[in-house]
């Protein structure tokens, strides 16, 4: 720092010019996809040399050879797209009750005194509560169909919907608020055209959480009696001790977490473009 500033001042005394222009910054783009190179190629050298057993962690190009075969061929009587489609039904299907349930509870939460002390605990109770820890539960009302798989599901992504609901309803500005009030807004215009319109970026980060929260619930949620999906896949492979196909797995629900957080994220600047602003 004193030699820029020695330099500096050297330069103003001979008459010489400052180079205030900023230097180009590497995109943040470049450095991801490079941090994801310089991993795959440790785990490329750590397999080339046996440092690891191959039973433990195979190599990517095996890893790549399990995922044609997955496609090709497929994995416990079906194929990578029919264990997709299985668990994207199960994800969605989570998400329709989540944000049925949620988005309302959310509304009641910010503008009722009521709401928020009726449905306050059980959000609270709900939260901090791992999967694993109700799914017996839910096994023993629901049975163990695609309902009971959805239901668990479902209770992990409906806290932080119900949560960035009500921050959203919190954040609704008041002169917006009086203004609508003023010119006569019923209490369902009110919240409909002015509170909801406002929640709206809230929620949908709220989603992206939520879906984040459903898809580490969804291998748990496919270890009762599935029979298709990622997460089933995952476990059948890791009990018969196929690793290539267990990280084969782990990839495929990666990149497709990934696509959805991309796609969310188009879906949330095109319905809300004025939450970048704020």
């Amino acid at each position: 720092m004193t030699l820029s500033l020695e330099t500096a001042s050297t330069d103003l005394e001979s008459g010489g010019e400052i180079d205030t222009k900023p230097q180009r910054a590497l995109p943040i783009l470049w450095i991801s996809a490079a941090t994801v190179a310089a991993l795959v190629g440790l785990w490329s050298l750590v397999s080339l040399y046996g440092l690891v057993p191959p039973l433990f962690l195979p190599s990517p190009l095996a890893v790549l050879r399990a995922l044609s075969g997955l496609v090709v061929t497929g994995f416990v009587d079906a194929t990578l797209a029919q264990h997709v489609a299985a668990s994207l039904s199960r994800i969605f299907g989570a998400l329709g009750v989540a944000l049925i349930l949620g988005v309302p509870a959310g509304l009641s939460i910010g503008t009722s005194r009521w709401g928020k002390g009726i449905l306050d605990p059980i959000v609270e109770f709900l939260r901090p509560l791992p999967p694993l820890a109700y799914l017996p539960l839910v096994i023993i009302w629901l049975g163990i169909g695609e309902a009971s798989k959805i239901a668990v599901i479902a209770l992990a992504m409906l806290p932080p919907i119900i949560l960035s609901t009500a921050s959203g309803v919190k954040s609704a500005s008041a002169d917006h608020i009086n203004a609508a009030r003023a010119f006569g807004a019923s209490r369902w215009q009110l919240l409909l055209q002015v509170i909801l319109p406002n929640a709206l970026p809230s929620v949908l980060t709220g989603t992206r959480i939520a879906l984040g929260a459903g898809w580490s619930t969804l291998v748990a949620a496919e270890l009762v009696a599935a029979t298709r999906g990622l997460g089933f896949m995952i476990q059948s492979a890791a009990q018969f001790l196929v690793t290539d196909i267990v990280i084969a797995g782990i990839v495929v629900i990666a990149v497709v977490a990934f696509l959805f957080e991309v796609i969310a994220r188009l879906i949330e600047r095109r319905l809300v473009p004025w939450a970048d602003h704020h």
